[in-house]
């Protein structure tokens, strides 16, 4: 994080320099003076950016708005943080509203991107400029974004079958707990091609049900006693379903899964999850704000038209000491 106040330096640095030394009228004394106080020097709250995700409020995504609140406190921006709880047209609502509300920045998850490319395209068209996080890194262009923050979902999953493969695991459950969520999928797409022998799973109750979810995952665990180990795709269906019904089976099955929470992170060191991906959604939520920022007051783009990777990262018994005060804190 120390790049970003370098940058900050040197902008209100030229500023000041162009509004001493500059012949120039009234409003070119006044612009310098508006650019030195984005740049730290005074009021920021008048840039105000939004930040609307398909988040459902729960340990991952409590996460994700700390990042982007601090981040928001940081630089003494406004901050508009809502969730759609993965109702993707209420998230094109929250972005068009965003669009006539005054957002100068707009950070958007893009788990189901068809649901939501018309009301980007509004964005654009008013000259905000956009940053995908979480989901949606492999069409954040075509969205009309400058970058992208995230992992990317399919290493990820590859990354989890090559753990699972040192495992001598034989046969992986991947339960997918949100329809539509094109990020969860190609995270059991990666880990096929990686592992090679993965069934999905449709739970229909997700993270609404955590109860209802176990009972699936477990009849799927009853019915086909080849498979001796899970690949959760979120913390909480982890420890709350498929952990409880591998249990349930009493049978050695391998849990795995992505994100983290103090409990999972308890749950690995404990030796009941082999392993928790870590895609570092406290920087999902800090950096958009950071890079909206530096595009209004310095007009950087970055990223270089690729994205910006937070993960895959691993926690395991090695690390978790750590994470795990971390992770009770509230921001890994």
């Amino acid at each position: 994080m120390k790049a970003p106040k370098l940058a900050l330096v040197v902008v209100a640095s030229t500023a000041l320099v162009l509004a001493g030394c500059s012949g120039g009228t009234t409003a070119d004394q006044s612009t310098a003076k508006s650019t030195s106080a984005a740049a730290g020097g005074g009021d920021n709250s008048a840039i105000k950016i939004c930040m609307y995700t398909h988040g459902d409020g729960g340990g991952f995504w409590s996460v994700a708005k700390k990042g982007a609140e601090k981040a928001a406190a940081d630089l003494g921006v406004t901050l508009d943080y809502q969730e759609s709880n993965n109702d993707a047209q209420k998230q094109a609502q929250l972005i068009e509203a965003g669009v006539t509300g005054g957002c100068t920045g707009l950070a958007v998850s893009a788990p189901n991107p068809d649901a939501i490319k018309d009301a980007l395209k509004k964005a654009t068209a008013a000259g905000i400029p956009i940053v995908t996080m979480n989901s949606g890194s492999a069409v954040f262009r075509d969205l009309g974004a400058i970058t992208h923050v995230g992992q990317d979902e399919f290493i990820a999953g590859q990354e989890a079958g090559k753990k699972f493969k040192e495992m001598g695991v034989k046969k992986v459950l991947c339960p997918l707990h949100e329809a539509n969520n094109i990020g969860l999928q190609q995270r059991c797409d990666g880990i096929k091609d990686t592992f090679g022998n993965v069934e999905n799973l449709q739970v229909t109750a997700g993270l609404a049900d955590l109860a209802k979810s176990q009972a699936e995952i477990q009849a799927k665990l009853e019915s086909d006693p080849s498979i001796d180990a899970v690949f959760a795709l979120n913390a909480d269906i982890a420890t709350g379903a498929a952990l409880p019904a591998a249990e349930a089976v009493g049978r050695p099955i391998k849990i795995g899964t992505v994100d983290l929470s103090g409990e999972a992170v308890t749950d690995i060191k404990d030796g009941k999850i082999a392993f928790a991906i870590d895609q570092q959604q406290f920087a999902q939520g800090y950096l958009p704000v950071v890079l909206l920022y530096l595009n209004k007051i310095n007009g950087h783009v970055l990223g270089g038209g690729q994205p910006m990777y937070t993960g895959p990262g691993f926690v395991t018994k090695d690390n978790a000491d750590l994470i795990q005060k971390l992770a009770e804190a509230g921001t890994r």
